[in-house]
């Protein structure tokens, strides 16, 4: 059939372009201990976007005040990443934006809206694909019921690498999953030296290999590959679908502590998380790469709030708590402590359905903790 020989030429550019992909890995790290200027771009997103980036700006503003003033910080305003000028360009990041990104360290990035349909791919993954930020840290914390987790998700692979790209037949689609070895191996290096570094004794590494075996199966294999190198660290398996069901199992789900899975899973299972700490809008993220390094809230950018007038209402928590793990990735250790203990400690709450303070309130009170 000429449909299935076109299909086949198409599957065999993508399979080029993922050989060249992981010919580029080429593991160049940011050392911030040494650096003198660090600059951070901030992207303000679309919907509630602009409304929480504001809000986590100012945080980083007031607590890097000192080296803002004496230059070896630099907040970087990024425009042009809205979903209206996407569409306009045609593109999940336009050129002069994308090289505005490039020119920054780190990025505090707000929620972006992704078209339903069409071929507008996200602009999330086309930045985390040009970056190369292949390590999606999720940690989610809830002292009182004994949890502290650490999701370490593959975020340049799996589904998410070709999902807009796959291929249509008369009656038929079919979309592409990638498993490298490269790419598996060094977020199981990542989430392995975590937990070394953090006192952490198990990972649990998450995946559907009884049924995806060629990719979920290799995923698993150098999963255990790499734990020989960490001998004080057991490991177990689970499948997503048990996983989904332990992270609601009393007392079982107080023994994870790290937890290590490929791209879709570790997108779907770290909402189900966040929203046992208390919601979506609670949850911050970190997307880090060896040169570059991204920090966002893990919700979206609410369209429905700002078509109800309650923009006001988004809570920015999220996009404050990804604030603090920037402020820890670029080795600003002790203005993410005292960020973090404020924020346990602010005495106001932002509710989305309005009976709370509003997000600029909840910033002035949590800035009012910080002195």
């Amino acid at each position: 059939m000429k449909e299935v020989e076109l299909a086949c030429e198409v599957f065999r550019k993508l399979l080029e372009e993922q050989l060249a992909r992981i010919a580029g890995m080429n593991g160049e790290k940011t050392d911030f201990t040494t650096k003198k200027q660090v600059t951070i771009g901030v992207i303000d997103g679309d919907g509630i976007g602009p409304i929480i980036t504001a809000q986590a700006t100012r945080v980083l503003e007031t607590l890097l005040s000192d080296e803002i003033a004496a230059g070896s910080i630099v907040i970087k305003q990024i425009e042009g990443l809205t979903i209206e000028n996407r569409l306009a360009c045609g593109k999940p990041i336009p050129e002069d934006v994308l090289a505005a990104i490039k020119s920054c360290d780190v990025l505090l990035k707000g929620p972006t809206t992704t078209p339903m349909g069409g071929k507008m791919e996200s602009a999330n993954v086309a930045m985390r694909r040009e970056l190369d930020l292949y390590a999606n840290c999720r940690p989610v914390c809830i002292p009182e019921k004994n949890i502290d987790w650490m999701f370490y998700r593959e975020n340049t692979e799996g589904e998410y690498v070709l999902g807009s790209r796959g291929v249509e037949l008369p009656g038929m689609a079919v979309d592409f999953k990638v498993t490298t070895d490269l790419g598996t191996r060094r977020i199981a290096r990542a989430a392995f030296e975590y937990a070394k570094n953090n006192g952490k004794t198990h990972v649990a590494v998450v995946t559907k290999a009884n049924i995806m075996k060629k990719t979920d199966g290799r995923f698993t294999a150098i999963c255990h590959e790499v734990a020989k190198d960490y001998p004080g660290i057991t490991v177990d398996d689970y499948y997503i679908d048990i996983m989904t069901a332990n992270l609601l199992k009393e007392p079982l789900r107080q023994q994870f502590q790290v937890v290590l899975l490929p791209n879709l899973y570790g997108d779907i299972i770290t909402d189900e998380a966040a929203q046992i700490q208390g919601g979506v809008g609670t949850a911050g993220s970190a997307n880090i790469g060896d040169r570059y390094a991204m920090f966002e809230a893990i919700h979206g950018s609410a369209p429905r709030m700002i078509e109800r007038g309650m923009g006001q209402y988004a809570n920015p928590a999220s996009i404050i708590k990804a604030a603090a793990m920037l402020l820890r990735h670029i080795c600003r250790t002790s203005a993410a402590d005292r960020l973090e203990k404020a924020m346990a400690k602010c005495p106001v709450e932002v509710r989305s359905d309005g009976t709370g303070v509003t997000a600029e309130q909840y910033t002035d009170a949590l800035i009012s903790q910080l002195s």
